[in-house]
């Protein structure tokens, strides 16, 4: 996959090696539909789905890393409604920045080649901070179910070009 926009000119970053989560809504298939049970009229109607997700990225202080891409990629590979994100809690060491961006992708489930929007987070480390660092969103889906995901980031200082 390779994401494509803008951010101080055109960009490009590559997805090899970094810890990222696709956030990909798929539309509710009739079958599965078709199997869920009535519901009871005495029952409660049960409120949206809320999973918590917890991941990890890695990078240079200073720099921008990229900690999250979130999509809509529907069974005929087109582009949905995009989530809404949220920011629930700040980092206390850095930015969370949200960009619009195109994603392509080749050979992702059914879709032989696509290119669909999508929102890229990123987050920024103060220049001199080295350490572990956390923020948490909240992704809420169009079909209602809501996500919450706390991002560890692990930020490495030291010289340019070297890996941490």
């Amino acid at each position: 996959m390779v994401v494509t926009g803008l951010l101080r000119g055109e960009w490009r970053a590559a997805f090899a090696g970094i810890a990222v989560a696709a956030m990909l809504v798929a539309a509710t298939s009739a079958a599965a539909q078709a199997q869920a049970p009535a519901p009871d009229a005495a029952a409660p109607a049960p409120g949206p789905a809320q999973t918590t997700v917890e991941r990890n990225a890695k990078g240079v202080a200073g720099k921008p890393i990229q900690v999250g891409i979130y999509l809509n990629v529907q069974p005929d590979c087109s582009s949905g409604p995009l989530p809404s994100i949220r920011l629930l809690t700040a980092p206390g060491n850095g930015t969370v920045t949200i960009k619009r961006g195109k994603v392509s992708a080749t050979n992702y489930k059914q879709c032989l080649a696509l290119e669909v929007p999508g929102f890229i987070a990123f987050y920024q480390s103060k220049a001199d901070f080295a350490g572990t660092d956390t923020v948490t969103l909240e992704v809420k889906f169009p079909q209602g179910r809501t996500e919450v995901q706390r991002i560890m980031i692990n930020v490495g200082v030291g010289p340019a070009g070297q890996k941490i």
